[in-house]
C-alpha cells in the first residue's frame, strides 16, 4: 500500500513540476532579483527535485553514486561537455565572427530575396553543424528583423528558415544539441559513428524542410526587396577571432577521433573551455579590457544545470518503479522492427511537446536503457530535434525564440507557429518513414 502511494505522490510530483515549468515559460519567463534577472523555467521541477530528494524512500546513495561515477550515465560529466562547447561557441561569437559572416552575405545578395533565403539558409545550415541551434537563433535572429526593416520585407519567412535550419542540422554531430550530447554520452555512441548514421536523415530533414518553408512563404519572397546599405559588421578583435575559432576547431576534430586517442568527449570540452577562458582572463588583465570574457560568461547557459539534474532527479524516481521499463516492454511486443522505429520516432517527436525535448531525453534514455539496438536511439534523437519545429514547447529555444520576437514587436503568434509547425514536422516525417529501415 505504501508503495502505491509513493508511487503515486511522485507521478504528482512530476507532473506538477513539469506544468510548473510551462507556467513559467509563458507567465513569468524570467525573475528580477535588484539587478540580476534570471530565467525561471527550472525553478519548479528544481522544488519538485529537492523534495523528492528530502523524502526517505529516495535512494540517495545511488543518486551520489551516479553523479560521481566513471560511467556514461553521469549527468555531471554530461552537462560540462554541454556547457564547455558554449563557451567555446558563444566566445567566438563574441568577437563578432558571426556577424560578419552574416553582414557579408547579406549585402551581397541583397537584390533579390529569393537568393538571399537561400544563401542564409546555407549560412545558418552549415554555422548549427559546428556550434549549436542557441547560438544560431541567438545571433542570427538580430540581424534578420535589422536588414528586413531596411529592406521593407517581411521578416517572418526568414525567422521561420532560421528556427528551422537550426533544429534539423543540430543533430548532424552529437555535440549539435543538448539532447544528442546526453543520449550519445550514455550510449556511448562513437562521434564518427554517430555522424555516418545521422548524417543521411539529417540531410533529408533539412532539404524537405527548406522545401517546405519556402513553399509557405513563396509569395512573400518573390516581393521586390528595397535596395539599401548595410553596414559591414567588423570583427572585434582579429586575434581573439583566430583563437576562438582554432579552439572550436581542434575540438570539434580532437571529439571526432576522441574513441581512437582513448579520451572522453567531456574531458576534450573542458581542455579548451578552460584554454579559452585563460586565454580571455589574461587578455582582460594585459589589456584592461573585460568584455570579452565578462560576456562570455554571462551568456553561457547555466539554466540547463539546475534543469536537467532537476529533471534527472525526477526521472530516477519515476524509474524505481519500473514505469520507464514497461513503456519499453510495451514498444518491444511490438513485433515488426519498422513499427518498433516508427513508434520511437512519432512517440518522441509528441513528448517533446507535451514536456519539452530535455525531459523527453532523460525519459527516453531510462526507456531505452534495456535495448541493445542503437537504432531506436539514432531515432529518438532525430525525434528529440525535429520535436522542437511542432509547437514553442517542443524545446526551450523555441520558447526563447518566440520570445525575442515578442520583445521586437514581431506579430508570430502560438497559432501560427504550430500551423507551420505542424505542415513542416508532419512532412519530415512522411519522408523519415522511408528512410528508417536503414537507421
Amino acid at each position: 500500500m505504501f508503495w502505491v502511494i509513493y508511487m503515486l505522490l511522485i507521478i504528482i510530483i512530476a507532473i506538477i513540476s513539469i506544468a510548473g515549468m510551462f507556467f513559467c515559460i509563458f507567465k513569468l519567463p524570467t525573475l528580477k532579483i535588484g539587478d540580476i534577472t534570471i530565467d525561471t523555467f527550472y525553478l519548479p521541477p528544481l522544488i519538485g527535485a529537492i523534495i523528492i530528494f528530502l523524502l526517505p524512500s529516495f535512494d540517495k546513495n545511488e543518486f551520489f553514486s551516479i553523479c560521481f561515477s566513471n560511467s556514461s550515465l553521469n549527468p555531471l560529466k554530461i552537462l560540462v561537455l554541454f556547457i564547455c562547447i558554449s563557451i567555446l561557441s558563444i566566445a567566438l561569437d563574441q568577437t563578432g565572427f558571426f556577424s560578419y559572416i552574416a553582414s557579408i552575405f547579406i549585402n551581397k545578395y541583397k537584390a533579390s530575396q529569393i537568393k538571399l533565403f537561400v544563401v542564409l539558409y546555407i549560412l545558418i545550415s552549415f554555422l548549427t553543424i559546428f556550434t549549436s541551434n542557441d547560438i544560431v537563433i541567438l545571433t542570427f535572429t538580430p540581424f534578420i528583423l535589422y536588414f528586413s526593416k531596411r529592406g521593407n520585407i517581411n521578416p517572418i519567412p526568414y525567422l521561420v528558415m532560421e528556427f528551422v535550419a537550426a533544429n534539423t542540422y543540430s543533430m548532424i554531430l552529437p555535440i549539435g544539441n543538448p539532447t544528442n550530447i546526453y543520449l550519445t554520452s550514455i550510449f556511448e555512441i562513437d562521434f564518427l559513428a554517430y555522424v555516418s548514421k545521422m548524417i543521411l536523415p539529417a540531410l533529408l530533414c533539412g532539404i524537405i524542410s527548406f522545401i517546405c518553408v519556402y513553399l509557405l512563404f513563396q509569395k512573400e519572397l518573390k516581393k521586390k526587396i528595397s535596395i539599401f546599405d548595410m553596414e559591414i559588421s567588423k570583427i572585434n578583435n582579429k586575434p581573439l577571432c583566430i583563437i576562438a575559432f582554432i579552439h572550436l576547431a581542434l575540438t570539434t576534430i580532437l571529439l571526432a577521433i576522441s574513441n581512437y586517442i582513448n579520451i572522453e568527449m567531456w574531458i576534450i570540452c573542458l581542455a579548451f573551455a578552460l584554454s579559452i577562458s585563460i586565454i580571455l582572463i589574461v587578455y582582460s588583465i594585459v589589456k584592461h579590457n573585460s568584455f570579452y570574457i565578462m560576456s562570455t560568461i554571462k551568456r553561457v547557459p547555466y539554466s540547463l544545470i539546475p534543469f536537467i539534474l532537476s529533471m534527472f532527479t525526477i526521472i530516477m524516481a519515476l524509474d524505481s518503479f519500473n514505469i520507464f521499463d514497461y513503456i519499453y516492454n510495451c514498444i518491444n511486443n511490438i513485433n515488426i522492427a519498422y513499427l518498433q522505429k516508427l513508434t520511437y520516432l512519432i512517440s518522441s517527436v509528441l513528448a517533446c511537446n507535451i514536456i519539452n525535448n530535455i525531459p523527453m531525453t532523460l525519459a527516453y534514455g531510462s526507456i531505452l536503457s534495456n535495448t541493445n539496438n542503437l537504432s531506436f536511439v539514432y531515432i529518438t534523437i532525430i525525434g528529440s530535434n525535429i520535436g522542437a519545429i511542432l509547437t514553442p514547447v517542443g524545446a526551450l529555444a523555441g520558447i526563447m525564440w518566440l520570445r525575442i520576437l515578442k520583445i521586437n514587436d514581431i506579430n508570430y503568434s502560438f497559432k501560427s507557429f504550430v500551423k507551420n509547425g505542424m505542415i513542416i514536422t508532419f512532412s519530415i516525417i512522411l519522408v523519415l518513414m522511408l528512410i528508417i529501415i536503414i537507421i
